[in-house]
């Protein structure tokens, strides 16, 4: 029997979505992008997976999933795009970014760049957070920093390249922070602020699926930034992904998580170190070299 998700819903929508539906995209995103949807997401998808059907032209989500099994390149970006959730802002939980300044100083003397992973961009704030920091650190535009920031999404990495933000996602920063580090618009772009070019030099940003099986990404790394990810995926498939962060990592590098995070079923791998700031565990095994 082909059931509703809730009793007399589909009068109101104007697509028909099935409990089977539903199950069908939980299915598709985890196994491409390791994402858990919880059960009580079935609105949200529908909302945001309804705008795909009037995209295409489709009539159903029956005919909508079936064009995603025949592996459409551009309609599964698309269809990812659509579920992931872009949360961010500059400086979000700030307490990390001073820990990320002192970690980086204390190892300035090493030999050649210091390399930083972002590894969920989003619209770019935590990036150039990092980078901001950096250039507080190093007193400098140009400090010996690479950036490396990914995301899953597509849409939100083009965002984030652009470095174009409304005003008002600035006006929690001082105005001399606002000042040294951002542009403002005039004309057409009034109400709006770009970042200094200075910043976005420090950043490359590229397309990556924490689930793929190759990473466009070169250790040995200071630091990895992936905070409120984790969060997406169950405890097999985050215990998958520390297993490649580790080896990526500088014998003393940190990893930030989120707030919300904890990695307890990695102890082998990542011993706490501050408040959702972790290091290597000394006796992890041996880690096979990073690839690209």
């Amino acid at each position: 029997m082909n059931s509703s998700l809730q009793p007399g819903a589909e009068r109101d929508r104007e697509f028909v979505f099935t409990a089977q539906d539903f199950e069908r995209v939980r299915k598709l995103i985890y196994d491409h992008a390791g994402i858990s949807l919880n059960p009580s997401k079935q609105d949200m998808v529908y909302s945001r997976l309804a705008r795909r059907l009037r995209a295409t032209g489709l009539n159903s989500f029956r005919e909508y999933l079936a064009l995603l099994e025949t592996n459409n390149a551009a309609e599964w970006e698309a269809f990812v795009n659509s579920l992931t959730t872009n949360l961010t802002s500059f400086f979000r939980e700030p307490h990390h970014f001073p820990l990320l300044a002192e970690h980086v100083l204390k190892h300035r003397h090493r030999q050649g760049h210091i390399d930083l992973w972002c590894s969920a961009s989003s619209t770019g704030e935590e990036p150039y957070s990092m980078a901001m920091t950096m250039v507080d650190a190093f007193g400098s535009f140009t400090p010996p920093v690479r950036i490396l920031a990914t995301d899953l999404d597509t849409n939100v990495l083009a965002k984030a390249e652009a470095g174009v933000y409304p005003i008002e996602r600035v006006e929690k920063l001082s105005a001399d922070m606002v000042k040294r580090f951002f542009l403002r618009g005039a004309g057409a772009q009034e109400g709006y602020v770009r970042v200094r070019p200075e910043l976005r030099a420090m950043i490359t940003y590229r397309q990556l699926n924490l689930l793929s099986d190759d990473w466009p990404v070169r250790g040995p790394l200071d630091a990895i930034f992936c905070r409120n990810v984790m969060i997406y995926f169950d405890k097999e498939t985050q215990l998958k992904i520390l297993q490649r962060f580790a080896p990526l990592l500088q014998p003393d590098g940190l990893l930030f998580a989120g707030h919300s995070e904890s990695f307890h079923q990695a102890a082998h791998l990542f011993n706490l170190r501050g408040k959702t700031v972790y290091e290597l565990a000394k006796h992890r095994p041996h880690a096979p070299p990073a690839h690209r």
